[in-house]
């Protein structure tokens, strides 16, 4: 039997094999020669995802057809063999993000401890570069998310107050009990009290995103978290550490919607109805996450490196223990609770990882002693290398009902 191979507009000749082969319109068959001196062309080949019709004159004699068979895609390479075996930019870059992704904890380690020994390295970074760095993460966190991602979260009523109750009750109890166990000094005490009563931060959102954990769970108790703190930060500090604080309200709410609600939404929306756009800078956003979590945390180290310093270990092991309880429990109460793995990982993320830096500043405008914000900017380093060690482990391995 002979077979007539169809070819795109590249040059192509008529070669005997067993079949004829029917490629689409978007096919591509290239034949290269063996040899300078040879007039034989030989085909090489690869997989491409479409259909390809395949069939020869005895089957179509007898009315059989296949469809359902190995699509092949050829074009020219100078070594024989498939271009398409070379991976492409994108399938690199692709590679690149994840390996970044996946040592998460060494680059926020790395930006901790340039931030203690060289403060002056992150000089330029100023409050408005955090917050445009935070809200492009949070787009494209967002562009991993649909609509319909994020109705379904608001119907999980059981994962949300369950994160929600937890996240009120195990951190707050847990700075009041760690500070009474070391018998911290009054105003480390109130700091790592007050770090305990803060919601949960914007880099939990970062992390969930990370770790492949339920993000549209996240955000929402982010949110809900945060626009409790108007009244539960002020309340549980004020029982806990004996000093009422004030917390701005509107300004609480402003930066909620400008760094969380509204990045997440635009990226939701992006991905809903602009897919090809989002499937471009999709492979970058991981990283990007990665570098601005890194320099965050650098930042915050550097602004308060005298006072980590002069403060030995103290501090140091109040936030290890402050935050270590805030995981372990926040993912063993919320799996007792009978919430799934994938949505139990977040809860205990969310728990695990308190709003730092709405500590410091209330430290800051709320407490006479300055050193009260130290365990506020300790804490920013210790639950984001924390939280990043169980982004690089869960990253690994996906629950089930995340692989369905």
């Amino acid at each position: 039997m002979q077979a007539s191979i169809a070819c795109s507009s590249l040059p192509h000749r008529n070669v005997v094999l067993p079949t004829t082969l029917s490629p689409k319109p978007n096919s591509i068959f290239t034949f290269l020669p063996r040899t300078k001196s040879s007039s034989h062309f030989t085909p090489r080949c690869s997989f491409q995802p479409q259909p390809l019709q395949i069939s020869s004159p005895a089957s179509k004699s007898l009315g059989i057809s296949r469809s359902k068979v190995t699509p092949l895609l050829c074009r020219i390479s100078s070594n024989g063999y498939s271009a398409n075996e070379s991976r492409s930019i994108r399938e690199w870059v692709e590679v690149v993000g994840d390996a970044v992704s996946t040592a998460f904890p060494l680059w926020v380690t790395i930006g901790c401890a340039l931030g203690l020994m060289k403060p002056s390295s992150f000089n330029w970074v100023t409050p408005q570069m955090n917050m445009v760095g935070l809200i492009i993460v949070m787009l494209g966190m967002g562009m991993t998310l649909t609509l319909d991602d994020i109705r379904g979260a608001l119907s999980m009523p059981k994962e949300v107050l369950s994160g929600f109750f937890l996240q009120y009750s195990v951190m707050p109890l847990s700075g009041y009990f760690v500070s009474k166990l070391l018998n911290l000094p009054p105003h480390y005490a109130a700091g790592l009290i007050l770090v305990g009563c803060c919601p949960g931060g914007t880099a939990s959102n970062i992390v969930t995103y990370l770790a492949r954990g339920n993000v549209a769970l996240s955000v929402i108790m982010t949110a809900a978290s945060t626009v409790s703190a108007v009244v539960l930060t002020p309340l549980l500090t004020a029982k806990l550490a004996g000093k009422f604080v004030a917390v701005d309200a509107a300004g609480l709410l402003l930066s909620t919607l400008q760094v969380v609600l509204l990045p997440v939404l635009a990226g939701s929306i992006l991905n809903q109805y602009f897919q090809p756009l989002v499937k471009l800078v999709s492979p970058l956003m991981p990283p990007m996450a990665v570098a601005t979590v890194a320099i965050l945390c650098g930042n915050a180290i550097a602004q308060s490196s005298s006072a980590i310093l002069m403060s030995g270990g103290q501090v140091v092991l109040a936030s290890c223990l402050l935050h270590a309880s805030g995981f372990f429990f926040g993912y063993i109460l919320a799996r007792i609770l009978g919430v799934d793995v994938s949505s139990s990982r977040t809860i205990s993320i969310e728990v695990g990882m308190q709003n730092s830096v709405l500590g410091v500043v209330l430290a800051a405008q709320h407490f006479g002693d300055p050193l009260t914000t130290v365990p506020c900017a300790v804490s920013s380093v210790v639950h984001s290398v924390f939280g990043s060690i169980l982004a690089g482990i869960w990253r690994l391995s996906v629950p089930a009902q995340k692989k369905d």
